[in-house]
């Protein structure tokens, strides 16, 4: 049965009468006036899950973020480590920190974020979507690729936080399209953000550069620049047949998880809105923390 809570979100997501759209039905909503300009879309690089607890340039950028958007009423976020057999939404009061990691210092693994869930988004979530039948998930939590990135940016742990998946069996070409489906939710307050790594190939890192700042292999730089040319010249055609744009990309993407959330960001964007990076370096020899901002 559906609960007040979500009847409120689906009145404000789909009204059937203008009545339904009302600043009452706002108010009960929101607790505050009705959002009039859309939020922000991120695309993050995130990086090693250092990231969480470490002082470097990345993490004071992501700080300052959160000290210059808007404030959300929630967030979105689909990561690179939540992949599923169909597209599922969290749907949890309280999720839990997940550590997917292994072979870190204990100080990580000791690190928990407690933000809420909010069942308001993930029932709004699952009905804007018609690409797909989306599952409510009462069992996963956060993956480091939302925690290490969004501890920082707020780190009072406030904002309510739904996670996407990546559902592995779906095309690039059918990730965009849902992504566009799930607009409406910028104009309501929530933040959305991929997190990911535009370049992303484990298997080649220069584990003897880790201390070497700003170090990438010629093609890892190669690839970092031809995806930022593409973004800035809108062109999402080429990005979603990025196995057509040559070795080095695909030396970049060995794999698509990393790189499928930024698809999902560039869905996002609307005709004549602003597209900027922040954190364009890369590590390692062959991961980028390239990362971007639109709106």
């Amino acid at each position: 049965m559906m609960d007040r809570r979500s009847f409120l979100w689906s009145a404000l997501l789909f009204p059937i009468t203008s009545k339904a759209m009302n600043n009452s039905v706002l108010n009960k909503v929101f607790s505050s006036e009705e959002a009039t300009l859309p939020m922000p879309v991120l695309f993050v690089g995130h990086g090693s899950p250092m990231n969480a607890i470490e002082e470097n340039e990345f993490v004071t950028t992501w700080r300052n973020l959160g000290k210059s958007l808007p404030k959300p009423k929630a967030i979105l976020c689909i990561s690179a480590h939540y992949e599923t057999n169909g597209t599922h939404v969290t749907s949890i009061a309280k999720p839990a920190t997940i550590h997917d990691f292994g072979g870190f210092p204990r100080e990580l693994f000791a690190v928990q974020y407690p933000a809420p869930g909010s069942p308001e988004l993930d029932y709004a979530t699952k009905h804007l979507v018609s690409k797909a039948e989306v599952e409510l998930d009462e069992k996963w939590g956060l993956d480091h690729g939302a925690w290490s990135v969004i501890r920082n940016i707020y780190p009072l742990a406030n904002i309510p936080i739904v996670e996407m998946s990546l559902d592995y069996n779906k095309t690039p070409h059918a990730h965009y399209e849902l992504a566009r489906e799930l607009s409406r939710l910028r104009e309501r307050g929530v933040l959305i953000i991929g997190s990911g790594n535009l370049v992303h190939n484990l298997r080649m890192v220069a584990w003897d550069k880790v201390n070497e700042p700003e170090y990438g292999f010629d093609w890892a730089l190669q690839a970092n620049e031809t995806f930022k040319k593409l973004i800035t010249g809108n062109n999402h055609k080429e990005l979603i047949g990025y196995s057509s744009l040559g070795r080095e990309v695909q030396m970049a993407i060995p794999t698509p998880e990393h790189f499928l959330p930024l698809l999902y960001t560039l869905a996002l964007k609307r005709e004549n809105e602003s597209v900027s990076f922040f954190n364009d370096k890369a590590v390692m020899g062959s991961l980028t923390m390239t990362s971007v901002k639109i709106g």
